[in-house]
């Protein structure tokens, strides 16, 4: 087993399988969607033709949906797993938050929640879409002031109830939306059903991974990550690499891969916030150049899957770093002029 090569293939970074931004959300389940610009070119990247307006299209149907969810951060989900998704991981992300509320010294009664829930929604549904500063302003009216971290826990927490989501795509602001006008209601799943279902997409997609990039990924307990792997039964099988147990699905993709390809990775990118087996792909003394120990997720350069470098996904021109002499900036040029061309066409 080469798993740099079945992470690229399954990923859809290389020989990527859709056309449609809709379709990678639905088959990665969820994506980190923490740098709003960067989220676009993550999904994009994992389609044969990337396109801005495509993805814009997909967001502002409602066919994908952004929202604070998995490990209280923010995810991109597609809107036919959506509701799965909340009766699935919104219990453990809002015991997440009040923890870190409690370790900020921020106290919300039930009582200011449900009042702040019901004027974010009545707001959302008046605007159909709505930004933080017009949420700020409809409370303001009402003579209710409070400082924004405050206020950005009401929000995540109305988003974790499945009462707001993502609204209109904007080039710079995150808007919201009211769930009820935007997402469709679905039949319920059980919670096994979900959880098999939640399963089966994370290791189609991230394979191979271990039990603990599972249960890293996910947020979910240890106990129920064992429970979604024992749901999937003999359609899933263990690899072993190097003294670690890898899953892999019957449809594992192996074939496509063709080196000699470069990739601008946007932060926070799945390519390894999907993983605690990091060192795969990175080699370990370069660690602090992709993420620091606070969590923060830098644009990186994968060649033939290995992390080589960083890039600036911000500059006009082509501006990169790379962690070894092996590799000059003249070799990312045509990876670039690619993204360069995407984004000029959809700024």
């Amino acid at each position: 087993m080469n798993p740099i090569t079945a992470r690229l293939l399954n990923q859809q970074l290389v020989a990527p399988q859709f056309c449609d931004p809709g379709e990678v959300v639905s088959y990665m389940v969820a994506m980190q969607a923490q740098e709003y610009r960067m989220m676009r070119w993550a999904v994009e990247l994992r389609t044969r033709r990337p396109s801005h307006k495509a993805f814009k299209k997909a967001f502002d149907e409602g066919r994908i949906i952004r929202l604070h969810l998995m490990r209280g951060t923010w995810q991109l989900v597609a809107a036919e797993d959506y509701w799965m998704m909340i009766d699935l991981c919104a219990p453990k992300a809002i015991a997440v938050t009040k923890g870190w509320m409690s370790s900020n010294k921020i106290s919300i009664p039930d009582e200011e929640m449900m009042c702040i829930r019901d004027i974010l929604a009545q707001t959302v549904a008046d605007l159909g879409s709505a930004t933080k500063e017009d949420l700020v302003r409809a409370l303001a009216e009402k003579d209710i002031k409070m400082d924004v971290h405050r206020l950005s826990y009401h929000i995540r927490m109305a988003e974790m109830s499945g009462t707001l989501c993502s609204g209109e795509l904007l080039p710079m602001k995150a808007t919201y939306a009211l769930t009820a006008n935007k997402v469709r209601a679905s039949e319920k799943m059980d919670r096994e059903e979900a959880l098999m279902h939640f399963t089966r997409k994370y290791f189609q997609s991230r394979q191979p991974a271990t039990l603990e990039d599972f249960v890293w990924w996910s947020g979910l307990n240890v106990s129920d990550c064992r429970r979604g792997i024992e749901l999937l039964g003999n359609t899933v099988h263990i690899v072993r690499w190097k003294g670690r147990a890898f899953y892999l699905t019957d449809d594992c993709r192996t074939r496509g891969f063709r080196k000699g390809k470069f990739l601008l990775i946007p932060p926070y990118d799945e390519y390894l916030i999907s993983y605690k087996s990091r060192d795969i792909v990175l080699p370990p003394e370069h660690r602090l150049h992709a993420h620091n120990n606070s969590g923060i997720f830098l644009p990186v350069i994968a060649y033939d899957g290995t992390i080589c470098g960083n890039w600036s996904p911000f500059k006009d021109d082509c501006q990169v770093t790379f962690f070894e002499d092996d590799f000059e900036v003249e070799s990312v040029k045509e990876s670039w002029q690619a993204y360069n061309d995407y984004r000029k066409v959809n700024r």
